[in-house]
């Protein structure tokens, strides 16, 4: 059985869902970013049980359509900003529509709708966090980072930044206390 989980958006998450599985007596055979499978059909306590403790740990199984695809949607941001080397000159559209087998204009519309702002808008705040990341460890300059980011300029990503933060990324970076967000916050 797949179940399709929120906030899953890193390598801790998945362990710490794969333990609540495993505690639930759940054997899964699969744990991805907002994806789970186990093998047999558990009952609707156990899964009722299951749910309410991944709420504790800020987790929750989705059950219908348009928030399964709004999940994978995010997903498929996080781990293209946060854990793929493809962002220079990659179309989102073409990513989003590759990655879910819908059409781009579907996937913008349901987003939306149901988030009540954009994907680019997303695709902003996660590229933006990352940006703080990367400042943070302070091993890259700022033009490295817009290049890894894939933004055509440094010019570009300090107006992003700007718009996003109230703050330049010079000013930002000689911040003694950075205030970073957790990525499935956004």
């Amino acid at each position: 059985m797949k179940f399709y989980i929120k906030n899953m958006v890193c390598s801790r998450c998945k362990m710490m869902v794969k333990a609540e599985l495993e505690k639930a007596g759940m054997q899964p055979t699969s744990v991805e970013l907002g994806e789970v499978e186990v093998t047999g059909e558990p009952d609707k306590n156990a899964i009722q049980q299951l749910n309410d403790n991944l709420k504790l740990l800020g987790f929750e199984i989705i059950d219908d359509r348009k928030s399964r695809i709004i999940e994978q949607i995010k997903t498929a941001i996080v781990n293209l900003i946060h854990y793929s080397e493809e962002q220079n000159n990659l179309n989102l559209s073409d990513y989003l529509s590759g990655q879910l087998n819908y059409d781009y204009g579907y996937l913008s519309n349901l987003f939306s709708e149901v988030e009540g702002s954009t994907i680019e808008k997303y695709l902003i705040a996660q590229k933006i966090e990352k940006v703080k990341e990367l400042m943070m460890y302070d091993e890259l300059t700022l033009s490295q980072i817009a290049n890894q980011l894939g933004y055509s300029s440094v010019a570009y990503l300090s107006s992003q930044f700007k718009k996003q933060t109230g703050l330049t990324p010079t000013f930002y970076r000689s911040l003694k206390e950075n205030k970073r967000h957790n990525i499935e916050d956004l």
